[in-house]
């Protein structure tokens, strides 16, 4: 949630230095970019936490934790390198894309082993 918040800050921020009013979504390329990087990650979070929360209970919670926390990393890095130059997503983009099927991967393997084997 602090990174959520942090991102929409950072849009508020990019509002004020090009003088963009909401609902506007347009405007300076910068504060495009900015607009576009919290929209993103705001799209994926449901997703993780929901992914982080199956995989913790049915698989193991420090494993979870660490991909987690690789996760939210990867999309601090995206967010900061999108603000900069669309290039700049891509790297952390298929880190944090690696990281949501490996997590995938993680909780359907502690539900198989949870419903499968007493």
């Amino acid at each position: 949630v602090l990174f959520l918040a942090y991102f929409a800050m950072q849009v508020i921020y990019a509002r004020r230095k090009y003088k963009i009013s909401p609902p506007e979504t347009t405007g300076h390329p910068e504060f495009e970019r900015t607009f576009r990087a919290q929209a993103n990650c705001s799209e994926y979070f449901p997703i993780f936490i929901s992914l982080l929360w199956v995989a913790g209970i049915f698989f193991h919670q420090g494993v979870t934790a660490v991909c987690g926390l690789l996760y939210l990393y990867s999309r601090l890095k995206y967010f900061q390198g999108y603000t900069v130059a669309a290039q700049g997503r891509l790297a952390p983009l298929y880190t944090s894309a690696w990281l949501l099927w490996l997590l995938v991967g993680l909780a359907l393997a502690g539900l198989l082993a949870h419903f499968l084997w007493p």
